[in-house]
């Protein structure tokens, strides 16, 4: 994603980027107008103080100007209590602005990956993704807010500046006039530099915090292998890694900064060595020299600034071209113009025409071949094979989280390309095998699938999950955070919990995925139970390496790289002698060996006791 459209990048003006950011600081006209108004009031009043003091000092200083100079004072202080509370209330204007900006992007940006499809989470890592959220929105933040203000404070007092210095002397100001260019072009040139290395910085930082999302996420699995050290040595070396690409950063700003502030106050002091020749031969007061002095002092002043701040605004360019790849991606699974309706009330018919599919990142490798059956209402039928042979892949695409490469996938008799995948997968529940666990309460984790569920609901389903006993004994019942990733669960609990969600969504379609695989004999007997009282009048679709699991089901598809090659029953399939028998067999005398061996020592036992 981010290697792919690094050539152009580096071609285009420095904060083009930027402009990306207009259509949320427009949603606010009453805070950009504030943080404008305020920001106009503290650089005028800055821009009158150089006048005063030429009066000063044209005046003179004795005892009879004593009242005068009074006078002067207080109304300078007058100004300064003005352009105290014109900047404290700028301050308040801007950093809202700003923090309210980054809050819509990151909603936005939020909202839209999580429409993106599965193709694209295959081939971008969630670490970079959350890294685009965080560090790259705060360096937004930081640009709408502070960056932006001092950008336009200083251009505000660099243009008015310049204006009072033509007006207090025209000549002086002309040779001003001509170091312009040698301080603008550079700077434009450094900034495109400079933007060039933030980007990098920040795509190296963002490669180092997906390396330490993903090993403090496994951090028992670090731990039980012992490469804590590893791990270490990579996340330095990827920390270091960052560094030295920020370190380029700051180089190149640095360098921009010193080059740009250098020939600004070296113009201004050979300006004012030629205003002080003027003085002595009478050509100017010594009182307009000084307020030119100051306003030359202010515009260089500003001038320099505006390179620092070209510098930030040529790194948070950068971020906001990330966080727009993000907003820019288009999901391949969406809505059509005119999606057609699913049949009501919901039917539970699932069809799949000749289907031939392959993965996205592996198109040349084909998940299915020619495959094709039909699921009728209510039926159940399950789908066994060894792994690898395409089973999830038919709940894949079933879900549409992809789309199929050649044939049909047919929901209720309508083609699922042709409606919306949001209705698709409202009339389905899935229990994964890979369950998934949110750190939140048990309680939130079963509704996940319908937030507005009642307590009795909830505890309804998990009733019917064999999960209401276990979850009553927890601390706080209902209400006990099960960490992160459901970590103080066990895997059958967490199995449990996922199939009192699934319960609690009340789906006509089911779609089990070893369902009871982290279950211990007793769990599994009873949630079979329930899952079999679950499938009552409803459609389900059960994957199974276990067949046990699958000796009841109305009919059992077998599959074998990325075909069906046989159908039928239990009992049909063991007769027919083919690869289900072969897994049958290989199952079922491994179970038996499995409690034979199991039950030698006992036998061992009671025969010694005998003799």
């Amino acid at each position: 994603m981010a290697n792919q459209t690094e050539t152009p990048r580096t071609a285009r003006p420095s904060v083009r980027p930027l402009t990306r950011l207009f259509p949320y600081i427009k949603r606010y006209p009453r805070l950009v107008l504030g943080a404008l108004a305020f920001l106009l009031l503290a650089a005028v009043t800055t821009l009158t103080l150089p006048t005063a003091v030429r009066r000063m000092i044209d005046h003179g200083f004795s005892a009879q100007d004593a009242g005068f100079i009074n006078s002067y004072f207080s109304m300078l202080a007058g100004i300064a209590a003005l352009l105290a509370l014109a900047s404290a209330c700028r301050y308040y204007f801007v950093i809202t602005l700003g923090e309210r900006v980054v809050s819509d992007i990151r909603r936005d940006v939020f909202d839209h990956v999580t429409r993106l499809s599965a193709s694209f989470y295959d081939a971008n890592r969630s670490g970079e993704i959350v890294s685009r959220l965080t560090a790259d929105t705060t360096l937004i933040k930081s640009t709408v807010g502070a960056t932006a203000s001092l950008a336009l404070r200083n251009t505000i007092l660099c243009i008015g500046a310049g204006g009072m210095m033509f007006i207090t002397s025209p000549k002086l100001s002309s040779l001003v006039l001509g170091a312009i260019p040698l301080i603008v072009f550079p700077l434009v040139g450094f900034g495109r530099k400079v933007r060039k290395r933030s980007r990098e910085a920040q795509d190296t930082l963002a490669e180092a915090m997906t390396f330490a999302g993903e090993a403090i996420g496994a951090t028992r699995t670090v731990q039980a292998f012992n490469t804590e050290a590893s791990a270490q040595a990579s996340f330095g070396s990827a920390v270091e890694a960052a560094f030295g690409a920020a370190r380029r950063s700051i180089l190149a700003r640095s360098i921009l900064t010193g080059f740009a502030i250098a020939m600004a106050f070296g113009s201004v002091v050979a300006v004012l060595w030629y205003g002080a020749q003027s003085v002595l031969t009478g050509e100017l007061s010594a009182g307009t020299l000084g307020q030119f002095l100051l306003y030359s002092v202010f515009a260089a002043g500003s001038l320099g600034a505006l390179s620092e701040v070209w510098g930030e605004l040529s790194q948070a360019a950068g971020a906001a071209e990330r966080l727009s790849e993000l907003l820019d991606e288009v999901p391949e699974i969406r809505a059509p113009d005119h999606p057609v309706p699913l049949p009501q009330p919901p039917i539970g018919d699932i069809r799949f025409e000749d289907v031939h599919f392959a993965y996205p990142l592996r198109p040349d490798t084909s998940a299915l071949t020619g495959t094709g059956f039909h699921v009728r209402p209510g039926e159940t039928v399950a789908v066994v094979g060894a792994s690898g042979a395409g089973k999830s892949t038919l709940f894949s695409l079933i879900l549409r989280f992809y789309d199929v490469t050649v044939g049909k996938v047919l929901l209720d008799h309508v083609d699922i390309r042709e409606t919306d995948p949001a209705d698709v997968r409202a009339r389905i529940a899935l229990v994964p095998q890979d369950v998934t666990i949110f750190a939140g309460s048990v309680g939130d984790n079963i509704a996940f699938g319908k937030p507005d569920a009642s307590q009795a609901d909830i505890e309804a389903a998990a009733r019917a999950a064999q999960a209401h006993d276990f979850i009553m004994a927890l601390e706080e019942g209902y209400a006990t955070p099960v960490g992160e990733r459901g970590i103080t669960l066990s895997g059958g609990q967490r199995q449990r919990v996922a199939i009192a969600r699934a319960i609690l969504r009340d789906a006509p379609i089911l779609l089990l995925d070893e369902a009871t695989s982290a279950l211990d004999a007793e769990s599994e007997t009873l949630v079979q139970k329930a899952l079999e009282g679950l499938m009552q009048n409803r459609t389900t679709i059960v994957i199974a390496h276990r067949l046990a699991t699958v000796l009841r089901a109305d009919r059992i598809l077998v599959m074998d790289k990325g075909r069906i090659v046989e159908e039928g029953n239990h009992g049909e399939l063991v007769a027919r002698g083919g690869l289900y028998a072969r897994l049958a067999r290989l199952q079922f005398e491994h179970g038996a060996e499995a409690l034979s061996l199991a039950a030698a020592p006992e036998r061992a036992a009671m025969s010694d006791k005998a003799g």
